[in-house]
């Protein structure tokens, strides 16, 4: 079963309906081959990992990679319309994440929940050797965390932080990955033994409550603006001085 926010009201982002989120993952499954677009689901983690880089990414730029993973430009024979509601819908459900994890601190992340109804669906011999030993909480959360961590593979710019917070932050959602090497084993094992996550809701919040963090730790890089200092323009002794005297330059500031 799909877990999905609820359309906003007010002045907010409309956000997507259960329906539409369900449209959007038949869209994306309909981009023309040989790309490899995204789910929804992955979608929704991508477009956070997106929204907590320490820089602002215009939309051009991180919608190639909703629609393949390699950021491969779509043929240019694909359907207009499509195209347009596929980006439509894509491009609300970012803003209504932006709305939500600035003024919120909080957002209901579309992840996949199983249960006896609704059994995971069946897994590669790779992917079951990979989920070995994961928790009924990671299993879950790991296509959504999947998509985050494939936007911060496409811009880089959050993991090369040299900020502890920021690793901290990482690795709480890199948890429900499937560890790799002996060194993420252990960090898994520490936050497992630390901070354990017994139902899929508390995954969920731990999940929502690290973004914001994120959020808050590149809030001040993604908006800062850079002072440039530009050289005042060139004035000659014989015009007018530039502080509207009338005299001319030579007669005023320029005879200092």
């Amino acid at each position: 079963m799909t877990t999905a926010p609820h359309p906003s009201a007010g002045t907010r982002p409309r956000d997507l309906t259960d329906a539409e989120f369900a449209e959007l993952d038949e869209l994306l499954a309909a981009t023309p081959e040989p790309l490899e677009p995204l789910d929804a689901v992955m979608l929704d983690g991508y477009l956070c990992g997106v929204i907590v880089q320490p820089v602002l990414l215009e939309s051009a730029t991180w919608l190639a990679h909703v629609f393949d993973f390699d950021g491969r430009p779509l043929p240019d024979d694909a359907d207009a319309a499509w195209l347009q509601r596929t980006t439509t819908l894509v491009l609300r459900r970012h803003a209504a994440l932006v709305r939500a994890i600035n003024d919120d601190g909080w957002f209901d992340p579309l992840v996949l929940e199983f249960d006896e109804d609704h059994p995971p669906p069946p897994l590669a011999e790779g992917e079951v050797d990979a989920m070995a030993g994961m928790s009924p909480v990671s299993q879950s959360l790991m296509p959504w965390v999947a998509g985050f961590q494939h936007a911060t593979i496409c811009f880089p710019d959050l993991i090369e932080l040299p900020d502890d917070a920021v690793m901290s932050a990482i690795a709480r959602l890199y948890r429900h990955l499937p560890a790799e090497t002996d060194e993420e084993r252990e960090v898994v094992a520490l936050l497992e033994a630390e901070h354990p996550l017994a139902t899929l809701d508390e995954g969920m919040e731990d999940l929502v409550v690290t973004v914001a963090d994120l959020n808050d730790l590149t809030r001040e890089q993604r908006f800062k603006v850079d002072t440039i200092k530009r050289d005042a323009p060139k004035v000659g002794r014989n015009d007018p001085c530039p502080c509207g005297s009338g005299k001319k330059f030579k007669q005023c500031h320029g005879s200092a």
